[in-house]
C-alpha cells in the first residue's frame, strides 16, 4: 500500500473500462482481497449484469460475496440477488458455488428450496459420477440442517435414478428414504414402482439384478415406515416374485413375512397370492421363505385345503421314492436301441426269465429288477420338468425338505386345534384329519427315503433326518400331546419371530431418534456463556462445557466441540529447544485432510525463504505445496496445507522444515514429527441384512484373526455384553446381532460387526468370545474381514489397542 497508495482507484478504473472477462476478473479478484469496500460498490452499480457475465467473473463476484457478507451485512439483500441470478447460469461450477454461497447467506425456505433445486439439476445433467455424489452428499448435508423444507422435491430428486451409476443411484435413493414423508409416500412408492417394472421388463438394463435388489429394499424401507402402502407393496412384491433373482426375490418373500406378522388383516391375501404362484418359485430361499409363510399364517379351513392342495401339486406323485424309481426304469428302458423283430422274440424268454430271478421286493413295497436299480442311479433326471418342491429335494436341498415337513406338520396340528373340527370326533372333519395326518407322514418319510437313496448328488444330513423324524413322532404322537405340541410348532415360533420384527422395529425407532435433531434449547431458557461459567464447572464436567457452548453459539455437536477446543487435534511437530517451533492443527473432512501449522521462530535473527515440505505414506496426496516465508525474530507465521485422501487406510505425514539462516550460504533443515492419520475419521457404523453380510464375508479375501484374552482383573466386573460394547466403540462397528438373541445370561456370546467407510469400502467382524464363571478372564478370537488389506490390518490394530487399554485400566 506504501508503494502504490492509488491502486484500488486504477483498478477500479480499469475494471469499469476493461471489456476481456479474464482482465476483468483479476481485477475483481485485487479488489476483493485488498479494498473489499471498493469492490462491493461496483457490485452495486453492475448487480444487473451479473447474471450475463463470463463463468470467471462470475465465479470472481461469488468469491468476493462470500468474503464481504460477514462484514456488510447491509448489502445482504443486494449479495442474495446476484446469487439468485447466478443459480441459472450456464455452467455448472457457477450454479455450484452459487447454491452453496446462497445457503450460507440466508435460512430463508424459498432459497433453501432454490439451492436445493439447482443441487438437483446438477446431480440429474452433469455426466461425471464424482460430481453427481459430491451434489447428492451436499443436498444431503443441506436436508440434514432444514428439517421438513425439501420434501416436496423428492419427485424431482427421483429424476437422479436416470443415472446409470449404481452407487449415485444408492445416494439418490438414501436421500429420497429422508425425505419421504406421509405427504409424498404414494408418489414415491409409485414412481418406484415404475422403475421396478423397467427392470424386470427390460432384461438388457446396466446392472439390473443389483439395481431391482437396491429398489426392492426401498420400497421395503417405505412400507416400514409407512404402513398405509404395505398393502399396495405386498401386491407388487407378490405379483412379481417369480420374475426377480434370487436375491430380489428373497428380500421381497422377507418383507411380506414381515408385513403378514405386523398386519393380520392382510394374511388372507397374502396367502390366496402365495397359494396362487407357489408353482413357479423354483429356488430354495424363495420356496422356504413361502412355506413359512403359509405354515405360519393359513389359520381356516378353506385356507388350510387351498394350501395342502398347492403343497400336493408341488410335490408331485406320491410315494416320492417308488415314482422316481419307475420313471428311471422306464427311461432306462426306453433309451435301448431297437433290434429287429426276431432277436426280440428270441431274447424275450430269457429276459424275462432273468427278470423273475433277479427280482426283489422295495423298502416301500414295489417290486424292481437289478439292472432297474442299476439304471435308476446312472439315468439323468430332467430336473427342470418336476413340481418345483420335488425338484429341490432332488437337487439335495434337504434344507427346503425340513421346512416342508415342519410346515406340514403345522398345518395338520393347526387343522386339529380349529373348532369345527376339534367338536367332532367321528364325521368328516375327523376323517379329513386323519387323511391329511397319514398324507403328511407318507411324504415326510419319502423325503428321508429319497435323501438315502441314488437319486440325489448328496445324502441327507444328520440335522435335517432328526429335524424331519421329529415332525414324524410329532404327528404321530399329536392325539396325546396335542396342546404341548401346538405350542411348540405354532405358537413358540410366531412369538420368537414376533418378538424379532418388534426388536427389529425399535431399533429403527431408536436409530431414527439418534438422526433426528431435537430442539435442546427453549425460547425462554437463559443462555450459558462457557468462559463465564465457574471454574470447577468448566474443569469437571466435559459435558456441560459442550452444553453450554451450543447454547452459547446455537450450534449442534460440532459447533460445541469447536467452541470447546481444538487442542485435541494438535500435534506437535518439532521440540521446544529447536530452533523454530511448530505444531500443526489436524482437521479430517469427508475427502481431504487440512493442516493448519503455526511456525515460532525462536531465535534472534530473521530466518529467510522458511518453508515447511511434506511427504505422505499410503494413499496421501498433497494437493498443494505450502509457500515459502520470512519469519522476523521471535515472531510467528501460519502456514497451510491440503492433503487428499483417496481410500479407508492409516495414512503417515512426515516433512521437514528447511530455512535460509543469517549467512548466504547456511541453509538449516528440521526434521518434523510423524503425524499418523487414524482410519476411525474414516469408518461409519453401518447397517446390512443377514444375506448381504454372509454374500460379503464370503466374497473377501483378507481375513484378520485377533486372539482375545483380558486379565482376571480387567474381566472382574466386566461381562460380554459390555466387552462387546467396548469392542464396538473402539472400532465404530455397529452389532447387526439383535438384541434379544444377545439377551440372557450365557458364558458364550458371538455377534457379527459391520461398518461401511465414506469411500464404500466395507469391513465385517466376528467376534467369538466366552467366559465360562465370574471370575474368569475373557478370552476368544475376532474375526474381520475386508476387500482391501489395509482395513483389515488397520481395524485389527484398533482392536489390540483397545484389549491392551482395557487391561491397563
Amino acid at each position: 500500500p506504501h508503494l502504490i497508495p492509488d491502486a484500488p482507484e486504477l483498478i477500479q478504473a480499469f475494471l469499469n473500462s476493461e471489456a476481456d472477462m479474464t482482465c476483468r476478473r483479476n481485477a475483481l479478484n485485487m479488489l476483493t482481497l485488498s479494498a473489499p469496500a471498493v469492490a462491493v460498490q461496483w457490485l452495486q452499480e453492475n448487480a444487473q449484469l451479473a447474471g450475463s457475465f463470463d463463468e470467471l467473473l462470475q465465479l470472481a463476484v461469488i468469491d468476493l460475496i462470500r468474503r464481504a457478507a460477514p462484514s456488510f451485512g447491509a448489502q445482504k439483500g443486494l449479495f442474495v440477488r446476484c446469487i439468485f441470478d447466478m443459480l441459472g447460469a450456464p455452467a455448472s461450477s457457477v450454479k455450484y458455488e452459487a447454491a452453496t454461497t446462497l445457503v450460507s447467506l440466508t435460512a430463508n425456505p424459498a432459497a433453501i428450496k432454490a439451492a436445493a433445486a439447482c443441487y438437483i439439476t446438477l446431480a440429474s445433467k452433469e455426466s461425471d459420477n464424482n460430481i453427481k455424489i459430491i451434489v447428492l452428499e451436499r443436498l444431503d448435508q443441506l436436508r440434514a440442517r432444514h428439517e421438513g423444507i425439501l420434501d416436496d422435491l423428492v419427485m424431482d430428486l427421483l429424476r437422479v435414478l436416470a443415472a446409470p451409476d449404481l452407487e449415485v443411484r444408492r445416494k439418490a435413493l438414501a436421500t429420497v428414504m429422508k425425505l419421504t414423508s406421509r405427504r409424498n409416500v404414494n408418489d414415491v412408492v409409485s414412481m418406484l414402482k415404475k422403475e421396478l417394472k423397467k427392470t424386470v421388463d427390460n432384461g438388457d438394463y446396466d446392472k439390473s439384478s443389483e439395481y431391482r435388489l437396491l429398489l426392492i429394499q426401498t420400497i421395503h424401507a417405505c412400507a416400514g415406515q409407512f404402513p398405509e402402502v404395505a398393502a399396495e407393496v405386498v401386491d407388487l412384491f407378490l405379483s412379481s416374485i417369480s420374475e426377480f433373482g434370487t436375491s430380489s426375490a428373497t428380500d421381497a418373500i422377507i418383507f411380506v413375512r414381515e408385513v403378514a406378522e405386523k398386519f393380520p388383516a392382510l394374511r388372507p391375501s397374502i396367502i390366496a397370492h402365495l397359494v396362487g404362484s407357489f408353482l413357479e418359485f423354483k429356488t430354495g430361499r424363495i420356496i422356504r421363505g413361502a412355506l413359512w409363510i403359509l405354515g405360519e399364517y393359513a389359520e381356516s379351513v378353506a385356507e388350510i385345503r387351498d394350501v395342502w392342495t398347492k403343497l400336493r401339486e408341488a410335490i408331485g406323485e406320491l410315494p416320492l421314492l417308488a415314482a422316481e424309481q419307475r420313471e428311471a426304469l422306464e427311461a432306462a428302458s426306453g433309451s435301448g436301441a431297437p433290434g429287429d423283430e426276431s432277436s426280440s422274440h428270441t431274447n424275450a424268454a430269457t429276459s424275462a426269465k432273468s427278470a423273475s430271478s433277479s427280482r426283489r421286493v422295495l423298502a416301500d413295497g414295489t417290486y424292481a429288477t437289478e439292472s432297474s436299480l442299476t439304471a435308476q442311479a446312472s439315468a439323468v433326471v430332467k430336473l427342470d420338468s418336476k413340481p418345483p418342491l420335488r425338484a429341490v429335494l432332488l437337487h439335495s436341498d434337504f434344507f427346503t425338505g425340513t421346512v416342508l415337513a415342519s410346515t406340514l406338520a403345522k398345518l395338520v396340528l393347526r387343522f386339529s386345534a380349529l373348532p369345527e373340527v376339534a367338536s367332532e370326533e367321528q364325521g368328516s372333519s375327523s376323517g379329513q384329519l386323519n387323511a391329511l395326518r397319514a398324507e403328511a407322514v407318507l411324504i415326510m418319510a419319502g423325503i428321508i427315503r429319497i435323501g438315502q437313496s441314488a437319486f440325489v448328488a448328496m445324502p441327507i444330513d444328520e440335522d435335517s433326518y432328526d429335524r424331519v423324524l421329529a415332525c414324524i413322532r410329532a404327528l404321530e404322537h399329536m392325539d396325546e400331546d396335542s396342546e404341548v405340541l401346538i405350542d411348540a410348532f405354532i405358537g413358540d415360533t410366531q412369538s420368537a419371530f414376533a418378538r424379532l420384527v418388534k426388536g427389529e422395529a425399535t431399533r429403527t425407532a431408536e436409530e431414527a431418534k439418534k438422526t433426528t435433531r431435537e430442539r435442546a434449547v427453549q425460547v425462554d431458557d437463559a443462555i450459558g456463556f462457557r468462559l463465564l461459567a465457574k471454574k470447577g464447572s468448566v474443569a469437571t464436567d466435559d459435558d456441560s462445557l459442550e452444553r453450554d457452548a451450543e447454547l452459547a453459539t446455537g450450534g449442534g455437536d460440532a459447533a460445541g466441540r469447536a467452541a470447546v477446543s481444538k487442542l485435541d487435534s494438535v500435534v506437535q511437530l518439532t521440540g521446544f529447544s529447536d530452533a523454530v517451533y511448530a505444531e500443526a492443527y489436524v482437521e479430517v473432512n469427508q475427502y481431504d485432510i487440512l493442516l493448519d501449522i503455526m511456525v515460532v521462530n525462536q531465535t534472534g535473527n530473521m530466518l529467510r525463504n522458511l518453508a515447511v515440505e511434506f511427504s505422505t505414506l499410503g494413499d496421501l496426496k498433497l494437493v498443494e505445496k505450502p509457500t515459502s516465508y520470512n519469519v522476523a525474530a521471535y515472531s510467528f507465521s501460519s502456514v497451510k496445507a491440503s492433503i487428499k485422501v483417496s481410500s479407508t487406510e492409516t495414512g503417515v505425514i512426515f516433512g521437514t522444515i528447511v530455512y535460509d539462516g543469517p549467512g548466504t550460504s547456511d541453509n538449516h533443515c528440521i526434521v518434523l514429527n510423524d503425524i499418523h492419520v487414524d482410519i476411525m475419521e474414516y469408518i461409519r457404523p453401518a447397517r446390512c441384512d443377514e444375506s448381504q453380510f454372509h454374500a460379503m464375508w464370503t466374497e473377501f479375501e483378507w481375513e484378520n484373526k485377533v486372539n482375545m484374552a483380558t486379565t482376571r482383573e480387567a474381566a472382574e466386573n466386566l461381562d460380554l455384553r459390555a466387552y462387546l460394547k467396548h469392542i464396538m466403540k473402539a472400532t465404530n462397528m455397529a452389532c447387526l446381532t439383535p438384541d434379544n438373541a444377545l439377551a440372557g445370561d450365557c458364558g458364550f456370546l458371538s455377534a457379527n460387526l459391520y461398518a461401511r467407510s465414506i469411500f464404500g469400502e466395507d469391513a465385517l467382524a466376528n467376534i467369538s468370545i466366552e467366559k465360562p464363571t465370574e471370575d474368569s478372564p475373557i478370552t476368544g478370537h475376532i474375526r474381520i474381514r475386508a476387500k482391501t488389506q489395509g482395513i483389515a490390518l488397520s481395524l485389527g490394530d484398533k482392536i489390540s489397542a483397545a484389549k491392551v487399554s482395557l487391561s491397563t485400566e
